[in-house]
């Protein structure tokens, strides 16, 4: 196949650039600060009493009940894709569904804009829906890759995909930036109104330049005419036939438990890093905004770098490369205690978060085989990535609910890097084996 015109590339790539936002503001940044400020309580002269909160009448670490939440939304995702995906192969309507959660993730955040002390349970709602609209919707976003794209060209579109999301992200977080920490400038007096006000525009971003995603990506292609079929069960039968594939395809069979067990730290860290930075190192919300800015901007180079890398030395070494950095980052954040410390993690962080995201897609693109059920096997490896995140954050959650130090949950962190890099080891070797029997 021939790789689509740069149109229809820039378009796809515009997707990241509209939902990242969430990524940024929502996930990374002011919310979760908005969050923390919200569920602190201190005593008359400002000291931290506790961060306790009472929820469905039972009594969390805000922290670990914000790891919790997510960790639902994401088995929430986990067990709808199937059922999605099969639907949108049979049907043919990817960029439906596509809308679909784009439309919910960004109603959710909007939504956010009514979150404040007394609405906990709506925070948390929306909180969930979001997650479960960013997530869907990059379910059928990510299956369009092969369709997009010639195979030689898909580390560079991929990572064109996550360098506009960084942009993209980084733009908005610099407004929202302004009104949070200059409220005068605008007149904004109430101090809850200007991160409240950040989320209506993250959901008003997202649904707004998604538009020129939606206009220009072709439709895609009906999977199977086999009408007696049944959508809603399919799903799990087309993960079934892709497991099966998987399992006589020792490289991606491989490559996917790698996957499985890095995916575990690396989104944990990611969606965990900012309520990590505010309770443990307490540092304040216009720090923490300008850390993660930090790594966005570090970010596009990563991409880009990892890309650049993978065409030298080939994925897997580079992928092996960066799970170590993972490690020695897990480990350095462990025994951190001072503000620099920290940027210079954020920087390490941002370096690895997108060379590690873009790379792990393209791989999986590149060792997938020729197949029409892009979006089942871009499903299998969304639902390898979801179920990871659910055991990460909850097991992030626990060991911090149980320990009542978030440093310990790090510690689970760098044993599932450890895990993964030993499966990418094996990946390689298996991959070297089939290359030169090939010959």
């Amino acid at each position: 196949m021939q790789t689509a015109s740069k149109r229809v590339i820039n378009s796809w790539a515009m997707y990241d650039w509209a939902n990242s936002a969430y990524n940024l503001v929502i996930t990374s940044t002011i919310f979760p600060a908005y969050y923390d400020a919200i569920t602190t309580t201190k005593d008359a002269a400002g000291t931290i009493v506790s961060h306790k909160v009472t929820f469905l009448g039972a009594e969390f670490e805000s922290a670990s009940l914000y790891n919790y939440a997510i960790g639902f939304a994401y088995l929430v995702i986990a067990v709808l894709s199937p059922i999605l995906s099969s639907i949108a192969d049979y049907k043919g309507n990817k960029k439906s569904f596509m809308q679909f959660f784009c439309y919910l993730g960004g109603l959710a955040c909007c939504t956010l804009y009514g979150f404040n002390s007394s609405t906990l349970g709506l925070g948390i709602a929306c909180a969930i829906l979001a997650a479960i609209g960013y997530c869907g919707s990059l379910v059928f976003y990510n299956s369009y890759l092969p369709e997009i794209a010639a195979e030689a060209d898909r580390d560079s579109v991929s990572a064109k995909g996550f360098s506009f999301g960084y942009i993209g992200s980084v733009i908005l977080q610099i407004i929202c930036f302004l009104f949070v920490l200059k409220p005068e400038l605008f007149g904004i007096k109430d101090a809850s109104f200007a991160p409240r006000l950040s989320f209506l525009l993250v959901g008003l971003w997202w649904m707004g330049f998604s538009q020129i995603t939606f206009r220009n990506l072709p439709k895609s292609r009906p999977a199977s005419q086999n009408k007696n079929q049944n959508i809603f069960t399919n799903g799990f039968k087309e993960l079934n036939k892709v497991w099966l594939q998987v399992k006589q395809l020792p490289v991606l069979k491989r490559f996917l438990f790698s996957f499985f067990f890095y995916s575990m730290g690396v989104q944990t860290v990611m969606l965990a890093a900012a309520l990590f930075g505010s309770q443990v190192l307490q540092l304040p919300t216009s720090k923490l905004i300008i850390c993660i800015l930090i790594i966005q901007l570090v970010a596009v180079a990563g991409a880009y770098i990892m890309a650049k890398l993978s065409d030298r030395f080939g994925n897997f070494r580079v992928l092996m490369f960066v799970v170590l950095l993972w490690m020695g980052i897990c480990i350095a954040a462990y025994f951190i205690t001072t503000e620099t410390q920290f940027y210079v993690i954020a920087s390490l962080v941002g370096l690895v978060m997108g060379g590690i995201q873009s790379l792990s897609r393209s791989t999986y693109s590149k060792v997938m085989p020729e197949t029409h059920d892009t979006a089942s096997f871009f499903s299998f490896y969304d639902v390898t990535e979801k179920v990871a995140i659910v055991i990460g954050m909850f097991s992030f959650g626990f060991v911090s609910q149980l320990t009542g130090d978030m440093r310990n949950s790090i510690l689970t962190l760098i044993v599932f890097f450890l895990i993964g890099l030993i499966f990418l080891f094996t990946t390689l070797q298996k991959q070297k084996l089939q290359s030169r029997l090939a010959v």
